[in-house]
């Protein structure tokens, strides 16, 4: 299915396509699949699921394991690795339309030829890999060292979104810990996308993965 402009240019900043000709991305669009999804609607769980690697084309995907949070896939953004090269009967996680979306399927067999024939893409797909280890190590230490984390979960639930009223000695205060500890809680749910920082404005953007901290 032809890709609009925009598409075509959110799948060249996707992780798997940097650096890939326009030409390579015209004929991945005829040959891959496009799937709709209603707000709401599971895309893949344990037990449904397609060995397809996904892309986000429009909308935003909630990605869950039981009650915790585990990432928010916006446009451009990967899913399905897990299921590709996998014997395993379950899908790892669930994974949920937040709005109405849009995805590119990749199947299998189309992945492994692109990375059978392109270097490019076969580098690309290392280092996504790479990165998620990254992401879910880096989720597993904050879930595994809560007390920071969980205080500052806490406050931020309790307080809703807006602006900080205090300055980060007297949230410190507050919340009995350090400048340091708070400043590292603070970094280790932005890292975890859990809340988004500008100035003093923190945006919850995963309620439920703050709740998991806690």
């Amino acid at each position: 299915m032809p890709l609009t402009k925009e598409e075509l240019h959110l799948l060249a900043a996707c992780p798997l396509f940097l650096g890939v000709e326009e030409a390579l991305l015209y004929r991945l669009a005829r040959e891959a699949g496009r799937a709709e999804f209603s707000s709401g609607q599971v895309v893949y769980d344990p037990d449904h699921f397609r060995r397809c690697l996904g892309v986000v084309l429009s909308g935003r995907l909630q990605v869950t394991k039981g009650s915790l949070a585990v990432s928010l896939l916006e446009p451009g953004d990967l899913f399905g690795a897990a299921a590709l090269y996998s014997g395993e009967a379950e899908f790892a996680s669930t994974i949920t339309a937040q709005r109405p979306s849009a995805c590119l399927m990749l199947e299998q067999s189309l992945v492994d030829r692109l990375l059978a024939e392109q270097g490019q893409i076969q580098e690309n797909y290392l280092r996504y890999l790479t990165g998620r280890i990254r992401f879910l190590s880096g989720r597993l230490q904050a879930l595994a060292q809560p007390g920071a984390e969980g205080k500052l979960a806490r406050y931020l639930l309790a307080s809703g979104t807006g602006e900080l009223t205090c300055s980060a000695t007297q949230l410190s205060q507050r919340l009995g810990l350090s400048r340091a500890s708070l400043y590292r809680a603070f970094a280790a749910l932005e890292e975890n996308g859990l809340i988004t920082r500008q100035g003093k404005t923190i945006t919850v953007a995963d309620p439920a993965g703050l709740e998991a901290v806690m």
